[in-house]
């Protein structure tokens, strides 16, 4: 079909097809059984889609495809516009690498606050041929050049207090800092994640005023685009430290330099270097390696597998960031699920259909968001194909699937 043709619905599959992008965990994808998924990266006609970091094109999403699926939080790597115009559910896997992301966050914050970099430098620069007691003395005499502070008593900044950021709240709590965040998105299940003793902020402008140390923990929206900027910067506590382990687009790069450079921001440590920062000793850059871990890529390849599974299997959804997180327990063997525009009187049509069959709805959820209604429906009996191209002729059913 071509993408504005009318929808189609699939049948019962007795293999499903995965295709992925980018190596992924053996983990993850022997979440899939052999009996029942074909997986590779040179699958033609996929059901699904797997990734990580791979740029996904819309040439490269064929009709086929009924799922995507990022092994990582971040999907900006994906036509999420396209996939949700198609019906096509994208799903993330936030908070699998959390605890990688924690800990590098834990690296940044002491060695931004102590010159262990330079003191390293300046212990491996030295001549081998010299005398151990030699080196011993010239240690002692050269060590307050690399002398620091504690981060006990300073002040972190959260800002973003989603899976990471409420790790890195109670990360700034165990080095006895205070720590302040601020969310305004903040979900009922992150709130309940978030350490008490973290005080929350009203806005942003507040919290980086009092914090010696800010750290960003935020997705790429058109809201936080360049979120940090020279105006933003103006409200920082003269000397602080800026801690980018979000996204790169998040931090205005010449801003920071400007900061940088007239003092009102002390160090800047990111995840992401740029050609500007290089070579400055108040700029600690690594390539991108927040969640370049062994354990963080297992647990989001397991993730990806298995939020795929349970919507090629059953329809359910789980952690997509265009459709509405829905899961019903089978009640019977005939299952249709349906992707709708989030329409008035869309539902009632639909089961108005099915009713003039003369088949019996044994269970129902039906869900939306944005613009996206999505309805999962459990039949006592198999729709036959008049039935099911009635529904999928419906205006405003953008595609269907009989599992």
């Amino acid at each position: 079909m071509t993408h504005n043709a009318r929808p189609v619905y699939a049948r019962f599959k007795a293999m499903f097809r995965i295709k992925t992008h980018n190596t992924i965990s053996i983990k993850g994808l022997n979440r899939f059984e052999r009996e029942r998924y074909e997986v590779g990266q040179d699958i033609a006609h996929p059901d699904a889609l797997l990734l990580r970091s791979h740029k996904l094109q819309e040439s490269e999403i064929p009709d086929s495809v009924t799922a995507i699926a990022r092994a990582g939080a971040g999907v900006n790597n994906i036509p999420l516009a396209l996939c949700s115009k198609r019906g096509i559910p994208v799903f993330n896997t936030p908070g699998a690498n959390a605890n990688a992301v924690k800990e590098l966050v834990a690296a940044a914050m002491l060695l931004a606050s102590r010159d262990i970099v330079g003191g390293i430098t300046f212990a491996q620069s030295q001549d081998p041929s010299m005398a151990a007691s030699d080196m011993n003395a010239l240690m002692e005499r050269e060590k307050k050049r690399f002398a620091g502070a504690e981060l006990a008593g300073k002040t972190l900044g959260v800002v973003g207090l989603g899976s990471i950021g409420s790790l890195v709240a109670r990360l700034g709590l165990d080095f006895g800092m205070d720590v302040v965040g601020f969310d305004p998105a903040l979900s009922v299940e992150a709130a309940w994640r978030l350490p008490s003793e973290v005080q929350r902020m009203d806005n942003v402008q507040s919290l980086v005023s009092r914090s010696d140390f800010v750290s960003l923990h935020l997705p790429v929206l058109e809201s936080t685009r360049g979120l940090v900027n020279g105006e933003m910067l103006n409200n920082f506590k003269k000397g602080s430290c800026l801690l980018n382990f979000a996204r790169e687009e998040v931090v205005s790069t010449e801003a920071v330099v400007a900061a940088l450079d007239n003092g009102q921001l002390g160090r800047y440590v990111a995840d992401f270097p740029s050609p500007v920062l290089l070579g400055r000793n108040d700029a600690l850059l690594m390539p991108h390696i927040g969640a370049s871990t062994a354990e963080a890529e297992e647990n989001c390849a397991v993730m990806a597998a298995n939020q795929l599974r349970a919507f090629l299997e059953h329809g359910n959804i789980r952690n997509s960031v265009n459709f509405p997180a829905i899961e019903l327990e089978r009640t019977t063997e005939f299952r249709i699920t349906i992707a709708n525009r989030n329409e008035p009187g869309m539902l009632s049509d639909i089961l108005t259909l099915i009713g003039e069959d003369g088949l019996n709805v044994a269970d129902l959820l039906n869900k939306s968001v944005g613009n996206i209604a999505y309805n999962i429906i459990d039949l006592d009996e198999t729709p036959q194909q008049m039935l099911l191209e009635k529904i999928i002729g419906l205006e405003g059913v953008v595609n269907m699937r009989l599992i």
